[in-house]
């Protein structure tokens, strides 16, 4: 198994944990990574110490409560293959969270570095951008969870839907290099759920000289570390992709270079992006 991929754990441990990503254990300095399943009436409680977090309420329900706020009975997506834009809870810096699951709950916490500059505050449904990005056989749905746009120190969180036969994250674009206006440095995860659950997506990750260059095999609950370089998926026949994709670096903007191999693409099937 190549050194990018970060399986999840075939049972959850009695945390509810089955899925962990540190920047020491990606090497690198700003993106972490987990993953909850929580049975109905179980809590997980957590500080945020130095870090911002990001409550991704993947499926199921939930009540969460802040130091100083609480949403009761939240959520309203039962799988994430419903795709409709999910429940989010953002949490600063020098904080904690409670999570009770008031359902089975599929739970994501996305954490960068934070500077306890906004407080914690719910990211309904209506709050996500939904979009439809590509045409043709790149088309693909994206939920826009924690965009540039919305209040946060580091995070920027998006979730993507990519149709059986389809690639995403396509044409091929890399953020690894701080080159402001031009381009940013953003580390990233991509966490993978496939329908049906026995199937699989492909995922490249590779650099302009190849001094990296894997083709991967994404099974489902898989993440997959992104640490430079460019990053398409492909969703095979059959099979629907859906990842949640966690960025962060020391500028918190979005400003990607595609691979100048592929751009002709953006030309052929009439988009920009």
């Amino acid at each position: 198994m190549s050194k990018l991929i970060v399986p999840s754990l075939f049972e959850p441990d009695h945390d509810g944990n089955v899925l962990t990503i540190t920047p020491e254990l990606a090497g690198w300095k700003y993106v972490g990574f987990e993953v909850y399943f929580l049975k109905k009436g179980q809590t997980l409680k957590k500080e945020t110490g130095n870090q911002e977090a990001c409550l991704v309420l993947l499926s199921g329900k939930a009540t969460v409560e802040t130091a100083k706020e609480t949403w009761e009975n939240i959520g309203q997506r039962m799988n994430v293959f419903e795709k409709i834009p999910p429940y989010s809870v953002y949490v600063p810096s020098n904080d904690h969270y409670e999570i009770e699951a008031v359902t089975d709950l599929e739970l994501a916490i996305c954490l960068a570095p934070g500077k306890e500059t906004y407080p914690a505050r719910l990211i309904a449904p209506g709050h996500v951008g939904v979009e439809t990005r590509g045409a043709g056989n790149i088309e693909r749905q994206i939920h826009n969870i924690l965009p540039e746009g919305k209040e946060a120190d580091s995070l920027l969180v998006v979730e993507v839907f990519t149709p059986e036969g389809h690639w995403s994250s396509y044409p091929p674009h890399k953020h690894d290099e701080d080159n402001l206006p031009h381009e940013s440095y953003l580390e990233e995860t991509y966490y993978h759920r496939i329908n049906p659950g026995n199937g699989f997506a492909v995922q490249r990750v590779y650099t302009d000289d190849r001094s990296l260059d894997k083709t991967m095999i994404v099974k489902d609950g898989d993440a997959v570390l992104v640490p430079k370089g460019y990053h398409p998926v492909s969703a095979p026949p059959g099979y629907e992709v859906y990842y949640l994709n966690v960025m962060a670096g020391p500028v918190r903007t979005w400003k990607f270079h595609n691979d100048a191999d592929h751009e002709w693409i953006l030309k052929r099937n009439h988009v920009t992006k």
